[in-house]
């Protein structure tokens, strides 16, 4: 059997309500975007890796780090309708979809999200880390079966408190992969009732019935989001030996 191709790509986009321009606010010298770029190509399962952008400045962002990145259209709503049009012109059998934000990105849990996907009947793998903060509507919490399967995504924290108490819960870490399948069809569906509600743009496939694989992490899951979250990062990144690889002086 051939090896399969698998390409990384990572979306990014200039606009942001919390944090303007925040693909190119710099944490210790480097654009956000630089940051997550030299992570994950770090990975030894991506045959190739792509930032997709709306914003010429992010092409030569990575342009000068030596890396690809790819001009997309600025209509697209989510992460994953512009990892479709990449697809149309880079052809893999799966996709790993590693969000723009994710700073503290591990390489390693890369590999654990195609395996993830690889060693399943999935459609789609997701990465989990468990988390104990509540009341955090910016945080994505899953739900899932005893085969480790999605059942739900939500703002909202789930599993309730209301009755029993819950030792933690499962952060979702958008550290997804897709068979080419999967993003193939996911280009042709509307947006889903649940995901207008919640704002999660990978309920659509849940409520059309698709499988995510998930498996847990130990990965400290932070993404840059507001302005606030810059001294954790910060304090994080001294001590990571990820960052310690390619840190600027």
């Amino acid at each position: 059997m051939s090896k399969s191709k698998i390409i990384g790509i990572i979306p990014s986009r200039l606009a942001s309500s919390r944090l303007p321009n925040k693909p190119l606010h710099k944490i210790f010298g480097l654009p956000l975007i630089a940051h997550v770029y030299l992570r994950a190509r770090q990975a030894t399962q991506l045959d190739k890796l792509i930032v997709a952008t709306d914003a010429p400045i992010i092409v030569d962002t990575i342009h000068k780090l030596g890396g690809e990145a790819m001009l997309t259209s600025d209509k697209h709503q989510n992460g994953t309708e512009r990892m479709g049009e990449v697809m149309q012109t880079h052809s893999a059998n799966f996709y790993t979809l590693i969000n723009g934000d994710e700073i503290l990105l591990n390489p390693d849990s890369i590999a654990v999200s195609i395996d993830t996907l690889l060693n399943s009947a999935a459609d789609a793998s997701i990465l989990a880390v468990r988390y104990k903060k509540e009341h955090s509507p910016s945080d994505f919490k899953l739900a899932l079966n005893l085969a480790n399967e999605v059942m739900y995504i939500s703002r909202n924290d789930i599993p309730s408190s209301a009755r029993n108490k819950v030792d933690h819960r499962l952060k979702a870490y958008h550290l997804m992969t897709f068979k080419k399948e999967t993003l193939e069809a996911y280009q042709q569906l509307e947006k889903t009732p649940l995901e207008k509600i919640e704002d999660h743009e990978h309920l659509r496939l849940l409520e059309h019935g698709f499988k995510i694989k998930a498996s847990m992490v130990d990965d400290e899951c932070i993404s840059l989001d507001t302005p606030e979250d810059i001294p954790v990062i910060e304090q994080l990144l001294q001590n990571d030996k990820v960052y310690n690889s390619y840190r600027v002086e």
